[in-house]
Order: C-alpha cells, then structure tokens, then sequence
C-alpha cells in the first residue's frame, strides 16, 4: 500500500537536548499516534537519545522501531512496576520527559523517570491531576484529534514541522505468514468487527450488516474478505456470527495473529473496515485506507488519521439523539454508551464509500 506522505521538517532554533524520555503506555491506537512525533524529534534532532517507557503490548508491536531505546513496564506487576522502572533509570538524567498519558498510573511512573524538565498536557487535557505532576504544559489547543495533540510536545520543544511517517517494520516471517493465509491473486478486504470486549454496547456494529457488507465485496469487487481481530471470547463470537450469516466463504483469522502479522495483514490488505479500535489506527500507519464506523465516538478526535475522508460518521446524529445538542455543545470526547448506537450505519453507508475506494484509480496517459 502507499505510505502517507512524509512532510518536510525543520529544526528548533534553541538547539538539540541530548536525551529525551517519553512515557505513552498504552493503548496501541495512541501508541501509534506517538510514532510520527517520534519520527519527527529524529529527523530534526538525529543524534537525540530516544528512551520511551511503553507497555508490555504497545512494545510487541513497536519495539523494533529503529533508533528509539524502550523501558517495558509490565502493568500486571502492579506497585512493583514503579520499583521496576526507577531501577531501570537509576543513574540516568533526562533532558526533558514528555508525559504523554493522562492516568494516575503514568503520573506516578513518571515520577521515577529522572529528567530536568516535564512537560505535561494543558489542564484542559491534564485529567486525574496530571498538573501535580509536571511543571510545563503544551499549548491548550481544543478540539484536537489525538494525534496532533501527541504533536503538541514537539512544539513545547520548538518542533513545529511535522514527520507524518510511521514505518512501522514488519518482519519477514509476519509476512511469509500472511502470504500463507490469504490470497494474492485477488483484492483483498480486511474486516476488524469489534474494538473493545468493553465498548460491545456502542463501538461494535452489527454481524449480520458486517456479513451483507462482506457479500457486496466478493459479489461487486472480486474481493477476497478476512476477519481479524483478537483472542477474546466477543470477537470469537463476532467472527461466528459474521461467517455463519454470509453466504460465501470467509478467511477467519480472528485469535490467530500476533501484533506482527496484524501488521502484515494490513499491510496486504486494499481496504480495511473498522469500528473506533487501535486495529483501525494500526492499519492507518501502513497507509491502508480505512473505511470507519463511528456513531458512539468521536472521529475528528479519534478517526484512522490518513482516512478521515471515508469514516461512516453517524456521530452527530446520535449526539442530538441522546442529548439534544449537537457535537460542538458537547465535552470534546464525549461518548454514547447506549446498545443500539452504531445501527445508525447502514450496509448502504458502508458498501457507498467501498465503491468509491474500489473505483478504478484514473492516471494521465
């Protein structure tokens, strides 16, 4: 697929730090978000030391990324994690550390990173008194997408140019995998049905209308069609549901990829449908375009970056539905947790922009 296109960046006035520390735990949809800021810091500053503090998943998918030395906290370990880090760090002084999670937890793990500055989000942004904890903030910007928020740490350092390149690597044998499991000779549709076995009540669209949309794609596009998503019990289930409602074969591969060959499967992909999920955001970073369904969240704050033009956005609608008022009353964020949500899409919404994608691409002769 084509990668997004890089963008030129230019350097900071007041000279390069030498080390910088970045703490973005979780979750994988926001890791990948802090990629292209991370990318940016390297092609201004090329001899900066990167460390980022990540979690355990976020570091399977990104640990490989060149450059960049990573410190995993294993949030399993509960109050140890903390004891884990500040050993980790232990003689060690950071330039600065961008604070770039809003949770008491990261408050406190930032707490052990050792750095002569700490810049943290506004106080609009600052929740669980991320305030008390840094003693420089980024510039208050409302009504941001999340990943230009992420850009407002380079600018706190003078960086306003903008690397909007992720390159995530993706092994070898992620890609031998994939080539196994799908075809080659045909286009191929990846569908990721569920974003969260906690969000089942207002992110996650119906079977049966994931199973009509699959049978427009093999009947109208040739398309081979592939589920995917995690091992929990939900999206077992949805995958059930979605091929037993479909009246052609499906490749499911739902609970059978690591981060990795995901990766890989995207990167194969022509077009990949999601709701509101860090999958969605994973394909966005290797320039796969992703047709979005978003009716109980936001997509201006959290729609796939590079493909907002083809979200299914059913989020105003249902914002005058549930509170009367219309997005731009509401608190930036705000969501809508009730079950029948996301039936404001309907197959025809989702099957109008697959059309489109598949046009036939016009080039000058």
């Amino acid at each position: 697929m084509t990668a997004p296109e890089h963008k030129p960046v230019t350097s900071s006035a007041s000279g390069p730090p030498d080390e910088i520390a970045l703490l973005r735990l979780s979750a994988l949809g926001d890791a990948t978000h802090v990629v292209p800021v991370v990318r940016t810091l390297q092609a201004v500053w090329p001899n900066t030391r990167i460390t980022w503090v990540i979690g355990r998943l976020e570091h399977q998918l990104l640990g490989d990324l060149p450059g960049i030395e990573f410190v995993v906290v294993d949030k399993n370990r509960g109050w140890r994690a903390y004891t884990d880090l500040r050993r980790s760090l232990r003689g060690r002084r950071f330039d600065v550390l961008l604070q770039m999670q809003v949770s008491l937890r990261a408050s406190l793990l930032g707490m052990q990173v050792p750095a002569h500055r700490k810049i943290g989000f506004d106080r609009d942004r600052a929740r669980d008194f991320q305030w008390l904890f840094t003693r420089e903030r980024i510039a208050a910007r409302p009504r941001q997408h999340v990943l230009d928020g992420f850009f407002g740490f380079a600018e706190a350092l003078g960086v306003h140019s903008r690397d909007l390149r992720w390159d995530i690597p993706i092994p070898d044998t992620a890609r031998e995998w994939a080539h196994r499991h799908l075809p080659t000779s045909q286009p191929l549709l990846a569908i990721n049905p569920c974003s969260s076995a906690r969000f089942r009540n207002f992110r996650n669209w119906n079977a049966k209308r994931y199973a009509a949309t699959a049978e427009h794609a093999i009947e109208q596009h040739s398309m081979a069609v592939v589920l995917i998503g995690g091992p929990s019990q939900l999206e077992r289930e949805y995958g059930d549901a979605i091929t037993s409602r479909c009246r052609y074969p499906l490749i499911n591969l739902i609970g059978s990829t690591d981060l990795k060959q995901l990766l890989a499967v995207f990167d194969q992909a022509h077009v990949v449908i999601s709701p509101d999920s860090g999958p969605a955001h994973m394909a966005n970073a290797v320039g796969t375009p992703v047709i979005g369904l978003y009716a109980g969240s936001n997509p201006d704050r959290t729609g796939p970056y590079c493909s907002r033009q083809w979200v299914i956005n059913a989020y105003p609608e249902a914002c005058q539905a549930a509170f009367g008022k219309p997005p731009e009353a509401l608190r930036w964020g705000q969501r809508i947790r009730e079950p029948d949500v996301m039936d404001r899409i309907t197959v025809a919404d989702v099957t109008a922009k697959l059309d489109t994608l598949m046009q036939p691409k016009v080039t000058d002769a």
